[in-house]
């Protein structure tokens, strides 16, 4: 029987220094790792956030200052008198600012009634049938609101009002008012 001989040593080796890595291959290779980094912690974001509720953000309430009429210009009107007066006291609040708890403040802002007021240019029948109209659309999405004075005093800004009086400008056009 032969005897076991032992196996011949492993030579050793002899490692070449590491390859320069070019600018470019550095800079995919940290860009690999930021873009596993910033999933991770975008995962880690809606684990630890999903238990909060939010309220999504309509796009309407981000521009809260008026408009100054060379910036904003007048909208083609309406065809009908009714959708038209909405329309023309809706950029009369766009252009000369909204206020609360007054027809027209010291600065020359207008209420909802103020602004519909002063655009009707003394038609008792326009102006009533735009307060109509604007409380029909007021209703539509608020319970419990008893005038248009008081919807409008009701709000710290003029976002929703004047969402409101646009949204009864499509309702009046809708009615052909």
């Amino acid at each position: 029987m032969p005897h076991p001989t032992h196996a011949p040593p492993i030579p050793a080796r002899t490692s070449a220094p590491p390859a320069e890595l070019s600018l470019e291959a550095r800079m995919a290779a940290t860009d690999a790792v930021m873009t596993i980094r910033l999933e991770e912690a975008a995962v880690a974001y809606e684990v630890n956030t999903a238990h909060i509720g939010t309220v999504p953000v309509d796009l309407g309430d981000v521009v809260t200052l008026p408009l100054t009429p060379t910036l904003q210009p007048p909208p083609t009107p309406y065809p009908t008198p009714v959708a038209a007066l909405l329309q023309r006291a809706h950029h009369q609040l766009l252009t000369g600012g909204w206020c609360s708890g007054a027809l027209v403040d010291a600065e020359g802002a207008r209420c909802l009634y103020g602004a519909i007021h002063i655009e009707a240019r003394g038609d008792q029948n326009l102006e009533s049938g735009g307060m109509e109209v604007l409380m029909g659309a007021i209703r539509r999405k608020f319970t419990g609101v008893d005038s248009v004075p008081s919807f409008n005093d009701g709000f710290a800004n003029g976002r929703i009002p004047m969402r409101m009086l646009d949204q009864a400008v499509g309702l009046a056009d809708a009615r052909g008012l």
